[in-house]
């Protein structure tokens, strides 16, 4: 997200990872710029009247790398012709401030399926049932009492059907860009859920390349 009212952004963050997203914050155009050249995000919540470098560049540059990246485009000015001039730049959708927290879920939510290779909305392998819009998951039936980081994880090993997940996707796809990635919190995590998960045992450990459900 870059936004630069700090109080709003940061607010905003905390409430889209209580629906176990990963967000990443900065204040200006040029960190998000610096940001984008580094990591491959689904969706960019982006306000417009950004300092540093403005959000309508940013938008622009984006756009011309040909990412895979949706735009989530806000800004104070609700006119008619101020919204169409931020769609023609390149944007993907347009929330003009003050808005319903709701409303932004909803819209973050519609751009991350467009981003991404179409994924139902209800995953199942190996017995588990995870309903991504619900957050909820169970077992054979059994209901799991899953974090939201938990969910998260096991969302990205479902979503990779059977292939390998490294332990550094884990931590791009299900932390924010401040986690350490030498530290063990994924090891501690997949521990965490292979024991709600019960048995049979589900998730594998590859050595030295990651994790597959």
């Amino acid at each position: 997200m870059a936004e630069d009212e700090r109080d709003l952004a940061d607010l905003v963050a905390v409430g889209l990872r209580r629906h176990a997203m990963a967000v990443d914050v900065v204040y200006d155009g040029a960190a998000a710029v610096e940001q984008l050249a580094v990591h491959d995000y689904d969706v960019l919540v982006l306000d417009r009247d950004l300092p540093e470098m403005h959000g309508d560049l940013v938008c622009r540059e984006l756009v011309a790398r040909g990412s895979r990246t949706r735009i989530l485009m806000m800004t104070a000015a609700a006119s008619v012709p101020e919204r169409v001039a931020g769609l023609g730049m390149g944007a993907d959708d347009y929330l003009p401030k003050p808005f319903d927290y709701a409303e932004l879920v909803a819209r973050v939510q519609a751009l991350g399926r467009r981003s991404q290779s179409a994924v139902p909305p209800v995953l199942t392998r190996h017995g588990i049932v995870l309903d991504r819009h619900r957050l909820q998951a169970s077992r054979d039936g059994r209901h799991l009492h899953l974090s939201l980081k938990e969910f998260a994880v096991l969302e990205v090993l479902m979503r990779a059907d059977g292939a390998v997940v490294s332990s550094e996707r884990l931590l791009e796809e299900a932390w924010d860009e401040n986690a350490d990635p030498f530290t063990t919190v994924v090891r501690v995590l997949i521990s965490r859920l292979r024991a709600k998960l019960g048995d049979p045992p589900c998730i594998q450990t590859v050595p030295g390349a990651g994790y597959l459900l």
